[in-house]
């Protein structure tokens, strides 16, 4: 059974395209988990109507990748056997890559990941930076010469339920640790699919977001770094510490959360 998960805050302005082009794969669940928001992304997302919508709802803003694992919850509880995370503002036509992804886990992979960097093109000094720490995780692990920079922080992608039995649920809200315990655990991990950045379709966000973003992933790949180098998990590289949104992770909420799902606001299609 494949489940899409899709975080969502705020994003009136694209989940309906998002969920429509998910819609059309006809998965056996589509799970908007919906947090924080301040705008009309839960009345959009009811607009369509389906057997088999899921949307989660949590009044609060869960912070960043939080919502995935919350996701990713729901859905193994519910059945499912594999799940596809894809973010709430990734507007672009690449249903092709999630069958690519979706066959990737049917086939027998534990994380099916996407390269959205195929070409070698110019790349802005902070994407540079973040493509440095996602080459070096990658090469501590073993597997650049098989994963190059593929990264489950960028880019849809999906796991297996042999999966979630071995990595925490915890650590699928900083996906390069999730990453770095897959491969710890001799789990599956490939390259499904490539998108080019550009057509994911992402809104863009202003060059603070970017910054912040860029620090978020940067200190994720350090913490995963530290984690399999069996030293404290903290973020910082060469005196500089790296956590962008990453104070934003309501990890008390999702422990919470985790304890009680039977409490969870879950709206269906009447």
């Amino acid at each position: 059974m494949l489940a899409f998960v899709i975080p969502a805050r705020n994003e009136a302005k694209s989940i309906y395209k998002v969920l429509t082009n998910l819609h059309y794969l006809v998965p056996e669940m589509l799970i908007p988990v919906i947090n924080g928001c301040s705008d009309d992304t839960l009345l959009e997302v009811r607009k369509l109507c389906a057997k088999n919508m899921h949307i989660l709802y949590f009044e609060e803003a869960l912070g960043i990748d939080v919502p995935r694992a919350l996701g990713a919850f729901y859905a193994f509880r519910h059945g499912a056997d594999r799940v596809i995370f894809v973010d709430g503002d990734m507007t672009g036509e690449f249903q092709h890559n999630l069958t690519q992804i979706d066959q990737c886990l049917v086939q027998g992979a534990d994380m099916a990941l996407t390269n959205c960097y195929p070409y070698i093109t110019f790349r802005q000094p902070l994407t540079s930076s973040v493509l440095e720490f996602r080459a070096k995780l990658n090469c501590k692990l073993n597997v650049f010469t098989e994963l190059g920079l593929a990264n489950p922080a960028h880019g849809p992608h999906g796991i297996s339920r042999q999966l979630y039995a071995k990595v925490p649920t915890r650590e699928l809200a900083v996906p390069p640790v999730s990453l770095a315990l897959a491969v710890q655990n001799g789990l599956n991990v490939r390259v499904a699919t490539a998108i080019p950045h550009v057509k994911l379709g992402s809104l863009v966000k202003g060059p603070i977001h970017s910054k912040k973003v860029a620090a978020t992933i940067i200190g994720d790949c350090i913490e995963a770094i530290n984690l399999i180098s069996n030293k404290p998990r903290l973020r910082i590289w060469r005196g500089t510490e790296y956590h962008g949104y990453s104070r934003e992770r309501r990890f008390d909420l999702l422990e919470e959360y985790l304890l009680k799902p039977d409490s969870w606001q879950v709206f269906r299609c009447s």
